[in-house]
């Protein structure tokens, strides 16, 4: 058999290519720092402003109602009336009750004779008691007339008192200086007692009522401003002190009632107009970072850091920070850092703790 002879430059070539296969390699760290592009942490902190849809309400509106039942015979007012205090909103037909004050004046006036009659015949009965013409047992029966007819008088005075009364309960009238905000009843209907008739409010003294959700409590305090505007005028600002917060929350909505006080003299501001009311938040400082700077490592994939630059010794040191609403422009609010500090803003997932790197360029988030 013969055996085929390489030549001699195909003998080197395969010679050099096992050497070189065969040594070391040049470790890729030793190349020099790795460049990075950096951002420089600003100090502006990140607040978010949430808008709420809200009312204007009358701090005071009463549902006013008669105190008795009958028949509306007068109804002289109308939604959106001014009215004083003391007016009459509306009126009872009051004829029966008219005759029940005569009846019982009636009765009054003969209770009285009655007692005057009791009140003689005791005098003279105690006259001949002391002459011992008459008995003992006479004379407290007399005594015992006396009583009964006064006690029948007071009876009567007090029943004349309750008609009179009804008589004025009759008539429905303001109770403060307002405004008709609603009508419930018309004359001919008859309505029983308790029955709303007319909601009153002042209009001294108005409120901006608005839901706020329960993660966004901790963010207000009574007596903290809030900033309100109008739909009717974008134009205009009115800070508004908060009043009252719902102690429990609505059934239904599962939000907390809020009301806050407008300042006084605001005669443009009519019950029923639409608002918004501005809410910041009060959470704690937060700074916006661009979202290529966030990361986690295989050791803690729960734990966001970011990769801060030590300037002195140029190197890279990961730093644990918690991370919250995205913003806008591709960043993330985040806590844990602070203003000024350089932070590697892309190229996060192929460093190493305390690597070196090289300063690309710096920008701000």
């Amino acid at each position: 058999m013969k055996r085929l002879a390489l030549p001699g430059t195909a003998m080197s070539i395969c010679l050099f290519a096992f050497v070189i296969g065969c040594s070391p390699q040049k470790p890729e760290n030793q190349s020099g720092p790795r460049p990075v592009k950096v951002v420089r942490v600003g100090s502006e902190s990140v607040n978010k402003i949430t808008a709420y849809a809200a009312e204007v309400q009358a701090r005071h509106e009463t549902a006013l109602s008669f105190r008795i039942a009958g028949k509306v015979i007068a109804r002289p007012v109308e939604v959106g009336d001014h009215v004083r205090k003391g007016q009459v909103l509306a009126a009872l037909d009051t004829g029966d009750d008219q005759l029940a004050v005569q009846a019982l004046t009636a009765q009054v006036r003969a209770a009285e004779a009655e007692r005057r009659l009791a009140g003689d015949e005791l005098n003279r009965y105690r006259e001949l008691l002391a002459q011992q013409v008459v008995s003992q047992a006479d004379y407290d029966r007399r005594e015992t007339a006396d009583i009964a007819a006064k006690e029948r008088l007071e009876a009567l005075k007090a029943q004349l008192g309750l008609a009179v009364n009804r008589l004025d309960y009759a008539h429905l009238t303001a109770d403060r200086d307002g405004a008709v905000t609603a009508l419930a009843a018309d004359s001919g209907q008859v309505v029983s007692a308790g029955q709303t008739i007319v909601k009153l409010a002042r209009l001294d003294e108005k409120d901006v009522c608005f839901d706020l959700p329960e993660q966004r409590l901790a963010d207000i305090k009574p007596g903290q401003d809030v900033r309100v505007t109008l739909w009717a005028d974008r134009d205009k600002t009115i800070n508004a002190p908060i009043r009252e917060i719902a102690a429990v929350a609505d059934s239904a909505s599962r939000t907390f009632r809020i009301k806050a006080t407008l300042p006084e003299k605001q005669d443009d501001l009519r019950p029923g107009m639409t608002a918004t009311v501005w809410l910041a938040s009060n959470a704690p400082e937060r700074i916006a970072v661009p979202l290529s700077a966030v990361f986690t490592s295989q050791s803690e994939p729960k734990q966001p850091k970011v990769w801060r630059v030590d300037e002195q010794s140029a190197t890279v040191k990961a730093l644990a920070v918690q991370t919250g609403a995205a913003l806008a422009g591709e960043r993330i609010a985040v806590t844990g850092l602070s203003g000024g500090e350089l932070i590697v803003s892309a190229g996060v997932q192929r460093l190493t703790e305390g690597q070196s790197v090289r300063l690309l360029e710096t920008t701000k988030p």
